[in-house]
């Protein structure tokens, strides 16, 4: 079922409250002075926000507490645990500064890709599409461009400003991925990707945001109650008729690992049945991404209203 985003504010139409030249100078200042000394300053701030945003604070401790009712695990976040989520996002912007600018190598990511994925990546042929999350730190997807020996890596955001990102990464040492904003994916882009794939790129898109302009979206169980997740990665894999694979990086004890998983294959879909399969694949989606949370909890960055109230919403299912 499709429905509309009801929340008074939608997430990408919030004012951003930093700027580009603010984050191309902080990038600037760890790649001058290193992370160590810029640590504190990354934390000042994550806590200035934590302190300044009532209702962001809010959604996080929604999602902890769905998150702690949906797996029983009621110890699963202690006193504390909305400011310990900043602050694992302050961890992560440091870590997102060290790949930008190479510090951050595969001796210190390791992989779990049971299905062979990696090798899928290495191995040439027809590019695919890697379905990623706002779990974890979505930023050592370059590690996959390194892993794929040079294997080019379009990245697919609600990002308008993406050329300015483009050039922040060239400048920080990271010209492996190519930052496209998914506003821009008109039939001219599609045609364009469809290239990249037939010359062996691939694609990675997030599949837990829903973006904005009226941008379809399908109601499904996640963390025991219906959520809006986007129908775009679906909908894209079957129209370029392509292989979707799941992805995510979560950080244990220090180290990043990498979760891969085969996911569908978009060229065998009924074209006939493509509503139900979308509404199947975002299902299968929402499921593993839930697991995937409960391995590291404190590391979803979706820092907006989540579970949005509609009516009906609750039968979307």
């Amino acid at each position: 079922m499709t429905e509309p985003m009801t929340d008074a504010t939608h997430w990408a139409a919030r004012r951003e409250r930093g700027s580009f030249l603010g984050l191309k100078f902080t990038a600037w200042l760890v790649r001058l002075l290193g992370r160590r000394p810029v640590a504190p300053v990354i934390y000042l701030i994550v806590s200035y926000f934590f302190l300044t945003g009532r209702r962001v604070r809010g959604h996080v401790a929604d999602y902890q507490r769905r998150l702690a009712a949906w797996s029983g695990r009621t110890d699963l976040f202690p006193r504390g645990a909305v400011f310990a989520q900043y602050m694992a996002f302050g961890d992560c912007l440091l870590d997102r500064f060290d790949v930008w600018r190479g510090a951050l190598r595969l001796h210190s990511v390791s992989m779990d890709d049971p299905d062979g994925v990696r090798d899928a990546l290495l191995g040439g042929g027809r590019g695919q599409i890697l379905v990623c999350t706002h779990l974890g730190n979505l930023d050592v997807c370059r590690a996959m461009a390194e892993i794929g020996e040079g294997v080019a890596l379009n990245v697919l955001m609600h990002l308008p400003r993406a050329a300015h990102f483009n050039r922040l990464l060239g400048e920080s040492g990271d010209t492996r991925l190519r930052l496209m904003h998914v506003g821009d994916l008109d039939t001219s882009a599609m045609l364009d990707l469809a290239e990249r794939l037939d010359r062996g790129e691939w694609l990675a898109i997030a599949g837990d945001r829903v973006a904005e302009h009226g941008a379809r979206s399908t109601y499904v169980p996640f963390l025991g109650a219906p959520a809006p997740f986007p129908q775009g990665p679906w909908l894209m894999a079957a129209m370029l008729r392509a292989r979707t694979n799941l992805v995510c990086c979560l950080k244990r004890d220090g180290r990043y690992r990498i979760h891969l998983r085969r996911f569908d294959d978009a060229a065998g879909w009924d074209r006939g049945r493509r509503d139900e399969h979308v509404s199947a694949a975002a299902t299968r989606y929402a499921d593993w991404l839930a697991e995937r949370c409960l391995e590291a909890p404190l590391q979803w960055f979706n820092f907006h209203p989540y579970w949005p109230t509609v009516p009906g919403a609750s039968h979307a299912y």
